[in-house]
């Protein structure tokens, strides 16, 4: 939820609802992650997280994004911006992990990669639990042995960047198989995280064996949340979602639109270049509610997505999962065992 709908205000109703909130660090300065967690603790003073993107190497392939650029250009002028610089930069990656274990922020959450052992290590020594995103089976191996508390096992029905290690063979795991074939390769609590919208959601991925559920689109279109005007409507719309890298030249789910029907073809596994270099053409397309020219990142089931407080929406997605584990029980209950004989 980097980049707009994740907010303070969000992650503290989260939190105070008996869930974990979670501020994204994505495209945020070192200093307005701190700002952020200040608000954060003045709200609440229960657990939180930080989800941090682990960089990757450059891309080096300056005529692709040059010949990119080239194809963007009109929509850059038809919006009235001008196109960014396709560079590469690290997220103040260093910054940011240093801020963390400075803060003592309960849980850090990694996604696009595992960081070395030596951070992970120097977290857990800052107080911090760390968490990997993984999807697949062979990322799951890695960060189990790289030292994470826990996986974030992420299904290719999420919304957004896929967290895969290598982008250009991202984990396309639907999250029922995904968990299976994690609880293979390690012991590690996993947290399931893709397409779940609903408490039956929920329940369903606490029966297959995660600890937690961790939801995203569900949560876009409460009060809290900084999901545009735009975006919300989308959002409140049925049109299919697909994958992507027009946007910032890493797979990503979002609601299909005219800009990713046009321009995925051309564009490049080049991240954050792509990112940095269609981020004004986004902004000036979100300012003007043209949905057709900016991301919609979505999930698979966003239909689901309810407009309630995020407090109530946690309470209800508890109540309902609980109900639906009973259901299923009593269900079993009255069923014969499998392979049984009548006499």
């Amino acid at each position: 939820m980097g980049g707009g709908p994740s907010t303070p205000a969000l992650a503290a109703a989260v939190s105070e609802a008996g869930g974990l909130g979670f501020l994204a660090t994505g495209y945020r300065a070192p200093d307005a992650v701190r700002s952020d967690i200040d608000e954060l603790r003045r709200l609440s003073s229960r657990p939180f997280g930080l989800n941090l993107f682990v960089p990757r190497p450059p891309s080096g392939d300056a005529a692709a994004l040059a010949r990119y650029a080239e194809a963007i250009a009109g929509e850059a002028e038809r919006l009235g911006a001008e196109l960014g610089e396709a560079r590469y930069d690290d997220d103040g990656w260093d910054d940011k992990l240093a801020l963390a274990r400075d803060e003592r922020v309960p849980v850090m959450a990694f996604t696009f990669g595992c960081p070395d052992e030596r951070v992970l290590a120097s977290l857990r020594g800052g107080g911090c639990e760390v968490w990997v995103t993984v999807t697949t089976r062979e990322e799951a191996a890695a960060a189990t042995g790289a030292g994470a508390d826990a996986l974030v096992v992420q299904g290719v029905e999420a919304g957004g960047h896929r967290g895969s290690y290598d982008p250009a063979a991202p984990g396309e795991i639907g999250l029922l198989a995904l968990l299976q074939l994690a609880r293979e390769v390690t012991d590690l609590p996993l947290v399931a995280t893709g397409g779940i919208a609903t408490g039956r959601g929920v329940a369903a991925v606490l029966a297959a064996g995660a600890a937690a559920a961790q939801l995203g689109t569900a949560f876009m279109l409460t009060p809290e949340a900084a999901t545009s005007p735009a975006h919300r409507d989308a959002l409140r719309g049925g049109a299919r979602t697909a994958l992507t890298r027009a946007f910032t030249g890493r797979p990503a789910r979002g609601i299909e639109n005219r800009f990713m029907r046009e321009h995925e073809g051309e564009a490049p596994l080049a991240y954050p270049e792509v990112h940095n270099l269609t981020a004004p053409l986004r902004a000036a397309a979100r300012e003007r509610g043209d949905a057709d020219a900016f991301h919609l990142w979505a999930g698979q089931a966003y239909p689901l997505a309810l407009e309630l407080p995020a407090g109530e929406l946690v309470r209800r997605l508890a109540a309902e999962a609980r109900e639906a584990l009973r259901s299923a029980e009593g269900a079993l209950a009255h069923r014969p065992e499998a392979g049984r004989e009548d006499a």
